[in-house]
């Protein structure tokens, strides 16, 4: 078997190429924007690297021809919810035209590939406390442009099921954490800042935004399992939902890694970390996954924060 993976190079798509290569005997294409930095991909010899640029159709293409794969895990994207609200354009473009240029290769292929599209909670946006938890059928209310990005992400997905026959499975993760995640997300925000205190490369000050958001915490570690789990076992032309089922306030997951640190801290918010619209509460329904594929989150929350400090204090000493 052989599978391609976009994004390969990032937060989530290293953590699966882990998980794939210790689970499967695929060969694995690693599709990687040119500028990614290499450094959490394996020298294996079933992992072939292959550079490019999803915004631009041949380069896909050209992949996607090399890999020629039974298998395409779609993650390549631009994440980054405060950036998208600074300038929505990049997100929006690089989301929407990168899927359609890898759709349109995939459906050129004989036979064309199972694929799974990565969607994400954000699509749900203001989801009223009494719709919680959220399972598939809760309504889409976005109330960001990435959130825009990924809503239109599913739907192609499901277009490319309905009109060409493409055996998509979609999937929207909610909030998923672990090591090599960037600092523009919370827990490795707060984590690096302590890292680098301990370290003493900042002073014991902590940055903070808005702390009484509760959210729904998986780890990454789980959440590609899943990824497999509902690719290979998941209902083409479904949507699944990949939760924790639990959800946890931002000051809960402070307190933890505050109790990890080997220093004392001043905890100040910053303005420029709260976000324009903060919905109070999500959480998630995994049932349809769970009773299509057995999946459920399994590693606690203490586990994932701890190698998330781990991996910084790691990071910050190299």
């Amino acid at each position: 078997m052989r599978a391609l993976i976009t994004g390969a190079a990032g937060f989530a798509g290293s953590h699966l190429v882990d998980y794939l290569l210790a689970h499967t005997d695929w060969d694995l294409y690693a599709y990687v924007w040119v500028k990614d930095n290499l450094e959490h991909l394996p020298a294996r010899e079933r992992l072939h690297i292959i550079p490019g640029d999803i915004s631009q159709e041949a380069s896909i293409r050209e992949a996607a021809a090399q890999a020629k794969p039974d298998y395409a895990f779609h993650l390549a994207a631009l994440a980054s919810v405060p950036a998208a609200y600074r300038n929505p354009g990049p997100t929006l473009i690089t989301n929407i035209m990168g899927q359609v240029n890898l759709l349109q290769a995939l459906i050129e292929l004989d036979p064309m590939p199972r694929t799974l599209v990565v969607g994400s909670a954000d699509e749900y946006g203001l989801v009223r406390p009494e719709e919680l938890p959220i399972d598939e059928e809760t309504p889409l209310r976005p109330n960001n442009p990435y959130a825009v990005s990924k809503i239109s992400q599913d739907m192609l997905g499901y277009q490319y099921y309905l009109g060409y026959g493409l055996p998509v499975v979609r999937v929207r993760p909610f909030n998923h954490i672990g090591p090599r995640q960037q600092p523009s997300f919370v827990v490795p925000a707060f984590a690096r800042q302590i890292a680098a205190a301990e370290a003493g490369l900042q002073e014991p000050v902590l940055s903070v935004g808005n702390l009484e958001s509760q959210r729904d915490f998986s780890d990454v570690r789980d959440i590609v399992r899943g990824y497999h789990l509902a690719l290979t076992l998941g209902e083409p032309g479904q949507v699944y939902n990949m939760a924790a089922e639990r959800s946890y306030s931002v000051q809960s997951i402070l307190d933890q890694l505050l109790a990890m640190s080997r220093v004392a801290f001043r905890v100040e918010q910053d303005p420029e970390r709260l976000r324009p619209s903060d919905v109070p509460e999500i959480v998630g329904d995994s049932s349809k996954l769970r009773q299509r594929t057995g999946w459920r989150a399994e590693i606690p929350l203490a586990t994932s924060l701890r190698d998330t400090l781990d991996y910084w204090r790691h990071k910050l000493a190299a």
